[in-house]
């Protein structure tokens, strides 16, 4: 038959069936190595025309995380100065000027410059999904993860990306989770609800 294999239970289980949303996090440094291991998978997810628009900053250190704490909502501020990681995912709006690198079948940067609609669809879309694609290869490397929205987009990307190219979209928190203080998993819909055959 055609194709090229699949993971293993255990390995399906560690990214998706028992990865649990994390808001309690064990006191442990990730190291660096580690979290550039987390982007060189992540970086390979599909994203049209190879456009790559996700920028990430690694929010390690106790002054970065004081830069954070003003934009963080109530309920998500302990948690996140808690996490040994808070990644900021946020979307170039002007990831075209790197298509002539990134997509070299074609000239494709003219599709998106000069056209502001097309190119926030675009960063925002792939961005987002660069940022999903982040949290399974933290999964599949041990790590848990703890997405979230709850922050103050516009003191983020003052605070974080000033000049305005950037913008954040989410906050992922990244750590070692502490499975003594989940609550049991919420239900997700069926096959028969969320989808169809046609």
């Amino acid at each position: 038959m055609p194709g090229r294999g699949t993971l293993a239970d255990a390995e399906l289980d560690l990214i998706f069936r028992a990865a649990r949303t994390q808001s309690s996090w064990q006191p442990q440094a990730i190291a660096e190595e580690l979290l550039r291991r987390v982007y060189d998978l992540a970086k390979m997810g599909p994203t049209s025309a190879n456009c790559s628009p996700a920028r990430f900053i690694f929010i390690v250190s106790p002054e970065g995380k004081e830069k954070l704490r003003p934009a963080l909502s109530a309920g998500n501020r302990e948690k996140t100065m808690a996490a040994p990681v808070t990644v900021l995912i946020g979307y170039d709006m002007k990831f075209y000027d790197q298509l002539p690198e990134l997509f070299p079948h074609a000239d494709a940067r003219p599709w998106f410059a000069g056209n502001d609609a097309v190119a926030q669809e675009t960063a925002f879309r792939n961005g987002t999904l660069q940022g999903a694609y982040l949290m399974i290869a933290a999964r599949s490397l041990g790590l848990d993860c703890g997405p979230m929205s709850g922050f103050d987009q516009a003191v983020l990307n003052v605070a974080f990306w000033p000049d305005g190219q950037i913008k954040v979209n989410f906050i992922c928190n990244i750590g070692y989770g502490d499975d003594t203080k989940i609550f049991a998993r919420s239900p997700r819909l069926p096959f028969e609800r969320a989808c169809q055959i046609i």
